[in-house]
């Protein structure tokens, strides 16, 4: 869906929560494949036994991209992301758990390279099917002032 939000029309305290996903083992087979990262509390059924969490744990990075796709609902021509900050992995998320994304508008600021654009920040929440939170981080977006436009 196509939805042109200029950075005047985004509101702080907007939120907005997506349906559930739950992650399965072959999540965590595929993004290793992908990144190489093969690490045995990703894939060592047996080693993680005597590991404190004692059941495979999935990547911190697919859980940060699916939670970043889950929320890829609309496609907004006036703005794009910058990038990611403060990443955290807060809790670890286990094949057969569900997730679901809650983000929140906390901050809009000028951008001081280009006047005609604003950044826009996003809290971005990823939580388990216990309502616990499994990863946090803002999401920063550069969306074209609507003033821009109109002059």
């Amino acid at each position: 869906m196509i939805k042109t939000t200029y950075f005047e029309e985004y509101e702080i305290g907007f939120t907005r929560e997506t349906i559930g996903r739950t992650i399965t083992e072959a999540d965590i087979v595929l993004h290793a494949g992908q990144t190489g990262d093969f690490f045995p509390h990703h894939m060592d059924a047996e080693w993680v036994k005597t590991q404190e969490f004692k059941e495979r744990v999935a990547h911190g990075t697919l859980i940060l991209s699916v939670g970043v796709g889950m929320t890829a609902s609309e496609i907004n021509p006036v703005a794009f992301s910058y990038g990611y900050d403060r990443v955290r992995f807060i809790r670890p998320v286990f094949i057969g758990d569900t997730i679901r994304v809650k983000c929140t508008i906390t901050e809009k600021r000028d951008y001081p390279k280009r006047p005609e654009l604003g950044y826009v920040i996003e809290q971005v929440e990823v939580i388990n099917q216990h309502d616990k939170v499994v990863l946090a981080c803002q999401h920063l977006y550069l969306a074209q002032r609507k003033s821009a436009v109109e002059s």
